[in-house]
C-alpha cells in the first residue's frame, strides 16, 4: 500500500499535549491519526473517545479509603445477619 504524507497546522501547545497523550496510550501521533481516519471512513462518523479515565479528587479519595480499609462495614457471610445489623442501625438513628 502506497504511503502519502499530510501536513497539519496545529497550535504548538495542543501538539505537545496530543503527543504526550499519544505516548501515554503507547501510540505515535501518526498512528493515532491513522486510527482516527480509518475509523471515520469505516463508520462514516466521528467514532470514538480515548481517555485515561482519571478519577476526580472525591473518587480518588474513596478509592484510597477502600484500599486502606477506611469506612468499610464488617464482612458478612449471611444476608440475614446483614439485614439485622441494618435494622439495629435504623433503630439507633430513630432513638437519636
Amino acid at each position: 500500500m502506497a504511503q502519502s504524507n499530510i501536513c497539519i497546522r496545529m497550535d504548538e501547545n495542543l501538539k505537545k499535549q496530543f503527543d504526550f497523550l499519544c505516548n501515554e496510550f503507547g501510540l505515535t501521533m501518526s498512528a493515532a491519526i491513522n486510527m482516527f481516519a480509518k475509523t471515520v471512513v469505516r463508520e462514516k462518523r466521528i467514532p470514538f473517545e480515548l481517555s485515561l479515565n482519571i478519577p476526580n479528587a472525591v473518587t480518588q479519595k474513596a478509592i484510597e479509603d477502600v484500599e486502606n480499609g477506611i469506612g468499610l462495614s464488617k464482612p458478612y457471610t449471611d444476608i440475614d445477619e446483614m439485614f439485622q445489623d441494618m435494622e439495629l442501625e435504623e433503630d439507633d438513628e430513630d432513638v437519636a
